[in-house]
């Protein structure tokens, strides 16, 4: 099967390719250098060349705060690019997994968000993101959303790298204890992708559509941080860890508005042996990756 991947330096991106190594698949994967998916000719050609059985969208303008005053950059990306790849697809009738967020809702429910809730985005990013659900519903027929939310790995830029870089340097933190959501590994995300990538090989067929897929249990910040922290004391990446203060929102403010509850239901998919991840164990297995890559 040929698997043509965007994003291939982002979390997933990253973590997709490592799943596929030990697979049959061809995997064809573009950076956003090698394709900048906000130009329709560059993906036209992209497509049409590498002819794919399947379309993986890893490819995102992830910067939260920075697209309260980046929106065009932003939707460039998420909303435009989206749709220039649904509408190479759709030409030649090829089927997209496309991966959005938890940011399309607005936080104030108080149960699991399910694929049908009604979305209402607080921010750029969720808008953008939200915009580009709605290009690939429009203009593909053959496609699915993945919302994830809390994303880490032990690549790039996340909030376990995060704190393990502040607890080197701090005896103290303070950690927001009012937003809930469920920490997703990408490589849990990456290897529930690989298995609706097998199933559309043997059965030609998909729960087309919008889904849902993150960790299983959900925590706050202030809850997460701590169990990076007792995990990295247990397998000797801090000999310490500073003192956790749980805060409120309003005594952390950021430019975009955080979800205070993003909690997303994942029963939709069970039925082709996609289900959540245990977040628990997956960080544990980031962490040894980290303290020791060589071994993985």
């Amino acid at each position: 099967m040929r698997i043509l991947l965007t994003g291939k330096h982002g979390q997933l991106g990253r973590c997709f390719q490592d799943v596929c190594a030990a697979t049959n698949h061809e995997l064809i994967s573009y950076s956003s250098d090698e394709l900048d998916i906000r130009h329709a000719g560059h993906v036209s050609s992209a497509v049409t060349t590498t002819q794919p059985d399947i379309i993986v969208n890893a490819a995102a303008y992830t910067a939260v705060d920075n697209a309260e005053k980046e929106s065009d950059a932003a939707y460039a990306v998420n909303a435009q690019g989206v749709e220039h790849l649904a509408r190479a697809a759709q030409q030649l009738g090829i089927p997209i997994i496309h991966v959005s967020t938890d940011y399309v809702f607005d936080g104030a429910g108080v149960e699991p968000y399910k694929p049908s809730d009604l979305t209402r985005p607080c921010t750029v990013y969720g808008a953008s993101k939200l915009a580009g659900e709605q290009a690939l519903a429009e203009h593909c027929t053959k496609y699915m959303v993945l919302r994830t939310a809390w994303v880490f790995s032990e690549y790039g830029n996340n909030f376990v790298k995060t704190m393990l870089r502040l607890a080197q340097d701090r005896d103290a933190l303070s950690v927001v204890a009012d937003q809930y959501g469920c920490p997703t590994y990408a490589g849990d995300l990456a290897r529930a992708i690989l298995i609706l990538c097998n199933h559309y090989q043997q059965t030609h067929e998909l729960a087309w559509g919008v889904h849902h897929y993150c960790g299983d249990l959900p925590t706050s910040w202030h809850g997460f941080a701590r169990t990076i922290f007792g995990k990295s004391r247990e397998l000797g990446l801090l000999k310490t860890t500073p003192q956790l203060t749980a805060i409120s929102s309003e005594q952390y403010p950021t430019p975009a508005e955080r979800p205070e509850y993003s909690v997303l239901e994942c029963l939709t998919l069970s039925e082709l042996g996609v289900r959540p991840g245990n977040w628990h164990e997956s960080l544990s297995h980031c962490l040894k990756k980290m303290k020791d890559p060589v071994v993985y």
